[in-house]
């Protein structure tokens, strides 16, 4: 039986240069800074879960993490539009790779 490759293109990772310790609080830190992997934020209101994840995107995609392998997921519409938004904002560039919607249809 043969394999088959697939050769990918290279990309280098994004140079964002955060300061994530300054900008986050402990807690967040350490949310963001996780090995790569599936991450679930569960916290109170105004506790600052957006923003976690929106500098969890972009350390990832400082990692070398490709956008079109991150998947962001909300449950209102709303919330969604201005998780992208953010993300957007923060990155400053084209989101047309990243991942980004409601668990509902």
């Amino acid at each position: 039986m043969s394999r088959a490759y697939v050769l990918q293109p290279f990309r280098p990772p994004v140079n964002l240069q955060i300061d994530y310790e300054r900008e986050l609080n402990p807690q967040q830190h350490a949310a963001v800074t996780a090995p790569p992997g599936p991450c679930l934020v569960i916290a109170g209101a105004g506790a600052g879960k957006t923003r976690t994840l929106i500098y969890r995107v972009a350390y990832l995609l400082e990692q070398g993490i490709p956008a079109e392998r991150i998947l962001l997921l909300t449950f209102t519409n709303k919330a969604a539009r201005e998780m992208m938004r953010r993300v957007a904002d923060l990155l400053g560039g084209d989101l047309s790779s990243l991942w980004g919607g409601t668990f509902h249809s």
